[in-house]
């Protein structure tokens, strides 16, 4: 199991969005969110898979501690919207 701290995390809408996009990559299971703490935590396999998830969740919205700026602030409220529609 990996975990690993993520920026811009702000409900369960994100959560949703981020599980769906998560789920959609070969080599990544178990994906988990904990929203007040701003985490996930996930099941790898494969040499890309978590590098894959990350650049998938920074085009999301959703960067590494430090690794975001205004640009991933935004897309991450778009996100957030999707995750809550699906829900």
């Amino acid at each position: 199991m990996t975990v690993f701290k993520l920026e811009n995390i702000k409900c369960g809408g994100c959560a949703r969005s981020i599980i769906d996009a998560l789920d959609k990559i070969e080599g990544i299971s178990d994906a988990r969110v904990n929203v007040e703490e701003g985490t996930i935590s996930l099941n790898e396999t494969g040499a890309t898979a978590l590098a894959q998830a990350k650049s998938t969740l920074l085009g999301m919205g959703y960067p590494e501690p430090g690794a975001g700026g205004i640009t991933t602030t935004a897309k991450s409220y778009v996100s957030c919207m999707i995750g809550r529609i699906k829900q």
